[in-house]
């Protein structure tokens, strides 16, 4: 008699050579990305430094910041890129802010160049760019060295009660039975 559906394999058959691998070098490390730090503590220190690093004044290094920091803190990798997805927006401006915090702080003249200007002259002659505008960027990157402490701070203190106070009624809808179960005999 012919088997029209074979039965799957169970879970105690032995894997072959590429299932190992598989299993080994893909499926196992991505699924503990996805699971890693999930607890409310974690998930607040994640959108704390996300938050953070998202907002680097440098552009195009936010992903690269981001994914460095979950990997050495254990952080939560989607969650961490989720918030840096989410506050590209907000990066201009802080760009701005970062720039002007660090000229003042290291007492240096006002940077008076339009962005066409600035975006033309990085695409046309990068060294141009760096020779001119380099101590600006460090001057960004001094602005945001300052004041990311105290933003990661605050955003986790905020979203620390919050996310506890989630997982508390999160837990609690777990054990209470509902009012539709019907009883256990």
């Amino acid at each position: 008699m012919a088997v029209l559906f074979p039965q799957r394999p169970s879970l105690n058959d032995t894997p072959t050579p590429w299932r190992r691998f598989w299993q080994r070098r893909v499926r196992d490390p991505l699924r503990a990305q996805l699971t890693q730090g999930i607890t409310p503590r974690k998930i607040a220190l994640t959108l704390a430094i996300g938050g953070s690093c998202a907002l680097f004044p440098i552009l195009g290094t936010t992903t690269l910041l981001c994914f460095l920091a979950a990997l050495i803190l254990r952080l939560n990798q989607p969650i961490i890129h989720l918030v840096n997805q989410a506050l590209w927006p907000v990066q201009l401006s802080v760009i701005y802010f970062c720039i002007r915090l660090g000229e003042n702080l290291v007492g240096a003249e006002h940077l008076h160049s339009s962005l066409t200007h600035l975006n033309q002259l990085f695409w046309n002659d990068p060294a141009q760019f760096f020779h001119e505008f380099g101590a600006t960027l460090l001057h960004a990157i001094i602005g945001w060295v300052v004041v990311a402490p105290f933003f990661s701070m605050a955003i986790y203190w905020l979203a620390l009660p919050i996310l506890r106070g989630m997982n508390r009624l999160e837990v609690r809808s777990r054990v209470q039975p509902s009012l539709s179960d019907p009883p256990h005999a």
